[in-house]
């Protein structure tokens, strides 16, 4: 009994550990487009030419630090080609443009079930926060910025250059 007590004891503390160190992240799906944009409705809501189309979700526990991690990450992801070839240059090499999305569903957690569990997205207050937090930061980079409109539904459509996708989190998960 003593022992099967600590071993849940352990458990516990382990479980409390465990989600001490490590949180789930901001998520980002950033793609390399020749051109890109948003429309709600009838109506343009960003748009831009040659740059990254980024989709972002908000987790419930993100902070600025996250926003600041993931800012300084998409404007020195160096994913666009060079004279020979290779991805070495960055958006502010290139002078592109960022239209950036907030996308809750990028949190969906679909381990369990066949529905989407959104119990880790961040409330909606919180999460435009950090989205307009991650657009500013951006901006102050000197990239021109593009935006949909939070909460809204939205037609996304882009030109997928390459094509080249990447996934980025702020925990550095994958």
């Amino acid at each position: 009994m003593r022992i099967c007590m600590l071993f849940i004891a352990g458990c516990t503390c382990y479980t409390v550990l465990v989600k001490l160190i490590y949180r789930l992240p901001m998520r980002a799906v950033v793609q390399r487009v020749t051109q890109a944009g948003v429309m709600i409705g009838s109506r343009q809501a960003g748009k831009i030419g040659q740059g990254l189309m980024v989709l972002v979700g908000v987790h419930r526990d993100d902070r600025t630090d996250d926003v600041a991690w993931m800012a300084d990450k998409l404007v020195h992801l160096r994913i666009f080609e060079d004279r020979a070839g290779l991805m070495n240059r960055s958006i502010l090499d290139t002078g592109g443009e960022m239209l950036i999305v907030s996308q809750f569903t990028l949190l969906g957690d679909c381990r369990k079930g066949r529905r989407p569990s959104w119990a880790s997205a961040a409330a909606p207050d919180h999460a435009q926060s950090l989205y307009l937090e991650l657009v500013q930061a951006v901006t102050t980079y000197g990239v021109p910025t593009a935006t949909g409109e939070f909460q809204a539904m939205m037609d996304v459509n882009l030109t997928n250059s390459g094509p080249v996708t990447l996934l980025l989190d702020s925990q550095k998960n994958f």
